[in-house]
């Protein structure tokens, strides 16, 4: 999210946010939506005066809208107002604990499910994950069926990678390890790639591997101008994953136009003015930065 120097900032941040959702108790629901909340005013410039006196026209984290909605109870203290009706207008709110009016599950019909979409074992803590999380489960099912058991990593190799000449193991179950040992890495080629040479178990092999790092480097998207209202920018970095309007659709103020994740960070970019969308500059998975222009609404 590019907010890894202005730690200091976010701390700050994180006590205005706090205030303005009232003072929440925490527990981790409730503490990472203070701190999606926090990021997002580090991101966007904004003080707590600045994003209550804003808040009908910003585009919140999804996490700071569903806790306004009720979807994680109501906070001791009740709900902060006049924020939650500037931020909610017309969406739906949940009365009550909101576990009462959840349908129930069948957990059974949902392994059967997960198995023939994943085609493996399914255990009962996929079970729940998938129950609880549904979005980060397949996410995370997707991911580790491209690269593999990456928990036999260690931190710092998952996080930053070997270093040239360094040689590690991976234990991937009893008895069967992996030694490998990195040896070099090419250029980036035109497609943003680069060819990395290992050994694994003593024989030289090379992959090729997209460098997303240098691929931000070399992003290159129109900005929103902020003194033009009907141009709609990104609150902040993300990858676009839904886009709930075309070119020529009628939008009213504060409705959902697409939907940004950034870090388990879901934000759903809403439209500050009614109009009709001209055009639309983003499409499905398309990497965002801070303020690239979205859409344009006349």
């Amino acid at each position: 999210m590019g907010l890894g120097s202005k730690f200091k900032e976010v701390k700050k941040a994180y006590v205005e946010a706090n205030q303005m959702l009232g003072d929440l108790i925490k527990v981790t629901p409730s503490s990472k939506i203070v701190g999606d909340l926090a990021q997002f005013m580090v991101q966007n410039g904004l003080t707590r005066a600045e994003a209550e006196a804003q808040a009908e026209e910003l585009s919140f984290p999804r996490s700071v809208v569903e806790f306004l909605q009720g979807y994680i109870g109501i906070p001791h203290g009740g709900f902060p107002e006049p924020l939650r009706s500037k931020v909610l207008k017309d969406l739906p709110r949940v009365e009550g604990r909101p576990g009462a009016s959840l349908p129930p599950l069948d957990l059974q019909a949902l392994e059967k499910e997960l198995t023939e979409r994943h085609g493996e074992e399914v255990t009962p803590e996929d079970v729940l994950s998938a129950a609880m999380y549904p979005d980060v489960f397949a996410h995370f099912k997707d991911f580790t069926a491209t690269f593999g058991p990456l928990d036999s990593l260690n931190t710092r190799l998952f996080l930053q990678g070997p270093k040239i000449a360094e040689e590690f193991e991976v234990e991937l179950e009893r008895g069967k390890t992996l030694h490998i040992k990195a040896l070099a890495i090419s250029d980036l080629n035109r497609a943003g790639q680069r060819q990395v040479f290992f050994e694994l178990n003593g024989q030289l092999r090379s992959i090729l591997v997209k460098d997303t790092q240098a691929m931000k480097e070399m992003h290159f998207h129109p900005k929103a101008l902020k003194d033009v209202k009907g141009q709609i920018g990104a609150p902040m970095p993300g990858k676009v994953i839904d886009i709930k309007v075309a070119a020529g659709a009628k939008v009213t103020k504060g409705q959902p136009l697409c939907v940004l994740s950034a870090m388990k960070m879901e934000t759903v970019v809403t439209s500050p003015v009614e109009g009709t969308v001209r055009k639309v500059h983003v499409t499905k998975d398309m990497t965002l930065e801070g303020d690239d222009l979205i859409l344009e609404i006349e």
